[in-house]
């Protein structure tokens, strides 16, 4: 479908379809969804927000009747749902939509149980090693399952391990980059290496070819060294500075990867973006308190110039990977 509307894309820019036959063609392509089409999509749409409503009822239904409920009737009730979804995936035999529906509510009720556990029995344990042991003991079911939205929770639980860590003891780098530095850099190495396996894994997976999936994992790999590049700026030297060399290589290897390898508009202007957050970053550290009103002015005129230049860069690219 993403091939087909590329095509008739490219055959519009080039005028090669008259104006008036425009929309015959849209239509004729199949790229409006049919009432098959519909239906499938309404199917599966109640399909997930069932699985995330059941999952998110044994939290609330047991934090509601917690007085009133034993602890085995707890247990048992999260447990026998998990068993259940788990039953589920195992007849549907790993495939389909209503496997890894199955499989991914299993994975939240995991979370569920552990949730439950640390607080029938007062374990003491920190946040973060929740979110820690929940991806390592649904490790075996994202290697099974060959999902990438699985793939992309298991991430996010790490993320949220990783954050959380370095908020509570701060890790064996707070010394040099100080708490905040210390988590933005654990998240920044852990989903870049995520990224570039990612990315590697597409070439021999087909089930790894999800484009939401792949920008989100960069999102999780841009954002971080955006920021610590911006604490720098702003602190004056009081940060470490490493940010300076690796937010260069970081934003080269974007830029050669996503241009020449496997072009990818998106992640080119995630690109953009950043440099032009920095950008603006810097411009506003060295002028709002020396030029005042007028540094206001520039920053303006810089962010609309930056802007246009980005736009006017990514329209020639765009026309170039589909000439």
């Amino acid at each position: 479908m993403t091939s087909i509307r590329r095509q008739l894309v490219a055959l519009i820019e080039r005028r090669a379809i008259p104006r008036e036959q425009i929309e015959r063609a849209v239509r004729l392509s199949g790229l409006y969804p049919s009432g098959r089409a519909w239906c499938v999509f309404l199917d599966r749409l109640l399909l997930w927000l069932g699985c995330l409503a059941l999952a998110c009822s044994m939290l609330f239904f047991i934090a509601y009747n917690w007085s009133d409920m034993g602890r085995w009737l707890r247990f048992g009730l999260v447990e026998a749902v998990l068993v259940l979804a788990v039953a589920i995936y195992w007849i549907a035999d790993g495939r389909g939509v209503v496997a890894q529906a199955a499989l991914t509510t299993a994975a939240l009720l995991l979370g569920v149980l552990l949730a439950l556990f640390g607080q029938v029995y007062q374990t003491g344990a920190d946040p973060w090693q929740l979110f820690f042991y929940w991806a390592l003991l649904m490790l075996p079911w994202v290697l099974v399952a060959r999902f990438a939205a699985l793939w992309v929770l298991w991430l996010g639980l790490l993320n949220l391990a990783i954050l959380l860590y370095y908020r509570t003891w701060g890790g064996a780098f707070s010394v040099l980059f100080g708490s905040e530095a210390s988590a933005l850099w654990g998240l920044f190495l852990l989903n870049t290496a995520a990224l570039a396996l990612w990315e590697l894994g597409a070439r021999h997976w087909r089930w790894l070819m999800v484009d939401w999936a792949r920008r989100l994992v960069a999102l999780g790999s841009g954002i971080p060294i955006t920021l610590l590049l911006m604490m720098v700026i702003v602190d004056e030297g009081e940060t470490s500075s490493l940010a300076l060399l690796v937010y260069p290589l970081w934003l080269a290897l974007i830029y050669g990867f996503y241009r020449y390898w496997m072009p990818e508009l998106f992640m080119l202007a995630g690109g953009c973006l950043s440099a032009i957050v920095i950008t603006v970053v810097f411009l506003a550290r060295h002028l709002l308190w020396q030029a005042e009103a007028a540094g206001f002015l520039f920053l303006s005129l810089a962010v609309l110039g930056l802007g246009a230049a980005a736009i006017f860069w990514l329209k020639r690219l765009h026309a170039e990977m589909h000439s």
